[in-house]
């Protein structure tokens, strides 16, 4: 397939557009990752699959890619965070961080070839700081540092927001020492109990959108080709670190591309801890195996929408049980990917007509398609355990079932069969699968599974 036949939605242009990078040999990504300062929640996961599966196809097409996604580990939830706990900071990152890798890893997501964090990297903040102010982009004020948002003409034109909505998105406090109200902090002062740095503005730490600049820079260079994230990021993050990369390194362009995934909502409504729908992987993987949250969510076009529900967990677990018993430990290669589902993908990223396209070898039943079929749901991060390894899964707390008890009312069930006493017969199966206990009847007899 050519590589030219890639195309992705850019959000800078608002259209669709053939993907052409800068440098065909070396592809480059930059995706915006977590605040460390609690487990990740759902949404915090819809931007890791989608980008995770980018990534796999990217690698498919292309020679090298680089994939960067940076830690933010210096911000102020993360001092709230302490300031609550009486923890040290470094204790509340390392520990947030470490479950964050996991929680990813158990959905499937394989690990960034850079995770930088933005302690490691203050240095470069401060430069590239010092280089804005230096030629007039941004100015110091009472402590502060701040990007001087008129000195650039296009501010404004990845979130295309008018002056009026620049203000009012901004979310940010007037301060009487802006210039402008549009004006974002670089740098701001710390007290004795903050972190902080030494810098030429004083002991501070850098606001959150130098942070992203500093380090895609790094490891990317002053342009590169993807530049992903949420698309709660527009504005003002990426509309910011757009503009202060592009006038610290005088390019034209930060990222050639900048993708964004659609809001998520959860049962219906959005995610909120006073509705019992805010949902967090690390709790989420202890119902459901990682690879039914991951087809969850890769069943909604990334661009889209996701209304994101435990019983779409559920019908995702049935659906790979279906597709595991099929394929069982079936051997495949690279080559056995289907066509259809690379087509798929370079459709700017169909996910869901990917997934329709394993359906359609689940149906059809031949070893040829059995083969198709694991390698392409390998190919988008599913189907990577052996069928023992994922029939065995159980939830936690599984071990505490009682197992004397099911197999009382197994016994019992199989004497009203005998007896013809059907209804009692339903009644036991439906009172265990409420348990999550599902029933085979075989020529042995019955045994039970956790569904």
């Amino acid at each position: 397939m050519s590589v030219k036949s890639l195309s992705v939605h850019n959000t800078l242009s608002r259209t669709k557009e053939v993907f052409e990078p800068l440098d065909p040999a070396h592809v480059r990504m930059y995706v915006c990752g977590p605040t460390v300062y609690d487990y990740a929640h759902i949404g915090n996961a819809r931007p890791v699959v989608v980008f995770d599966v980018f990534t796999r196809l990217l690698r498919r097409l292309y020679p090298k890619v680089t994939y960067v996604r940076n830690i933010t580990d210096v911000e102020d939830k993360i001092n709230a965070k302490a300031k609550e706990t009486g923890e040290d900071i470094s204790v509340i990152t390392g520990r947030t961080t470490k479950a964050y890798q996991e929680d990813m890893a158990a959905i499937g997501a394989l690990p960034p070839d850079v995770e930088p964090r933005a302690t490691d990297h203050i240095k470069e903040m401060i430069e590239m700081i010092e280089t804005l102010i230096a030629q007039g982009n941004a100015y110091e004020a009472d402590g502060h540092v701040l990007f001087k948002v008129p000195s650039m003409a296009e501010y404004g034109q990845l979130s295309r927001h008018s002056q009026d909505e620049l203000i009012a998105g901004a979310r940010v406090e007037v301060a009487p020492y802006k210039l402008d109200a549009c004006d974002f902090v670089l740098w701001k002062p710390s007290d004795a109990e903050t972190p902080g740095w030494d810098s030429p503005w004083g002991r501070g730490r850098p606001g959150w959108h130098i942070e992203c600049s500093a380090m895609s820079k790094a490891y990317l260079g002053e342009t590169f080709d993807v530049h992903g994230g949420g698309q709660d990021l527009i504005f003002p993050h990426h509309e910011n670190e757009l503009a202060q990369s592009r006038c610290a390194n005088h390019k034209d362009i930060m990222a050639k591309y900048w993708m964004h995934n659609g809001y998520l909502m959860s049962e219906g409504e959005k995610m909120s801890k006073s509705l019992g729908n805010f949902y967090v992987v690390h709790d989420l993987l202890d119902e459901f195996p990682g690879q039914a949250i991951r087809l969850t969510l890769l069943q909604t076009h990334y661009r889209q929408p996701q209304d994101f529900t435990k019983d779409g967990i559920a019908e995702s677990k049935r659906t790979l049980d279906k597709w595991y018993r099929l394929v069982g430990d079936v051997s495949h290669t690279d080559d056995d990917v289907p066509g259809s589902v690379i087509e798929a993908l370079c459709d700017d990223l169909n996910t869901p007509k990917a997934i329709a396209e394993l359906h359609k070898l689940a149906s059809v039943g031949t070893p040829e398609a059995m083969r198709a079929l694991k390698a392409g749901a390998t190919f988008i991060g599913l189907m990577f355990q052996s069928a023992d390894e994922w029939s065995s899964w159980q939830p936690a707390g599984a071990a505490d079932v009682n197992e004397a008890a099911i197999d009382a009312l197994i016994i019992e069930r199989t004497d009203a069969r005998k007896n013809k006493d059907f209804a009692r017969s339903d009644e036991i199966r439906d009172e265990l699968a409420a348990q999550d206990i599902v029933l085979e009847d075989g020529p042995d007899g019955t045994t039970w599974k956790r569904a």
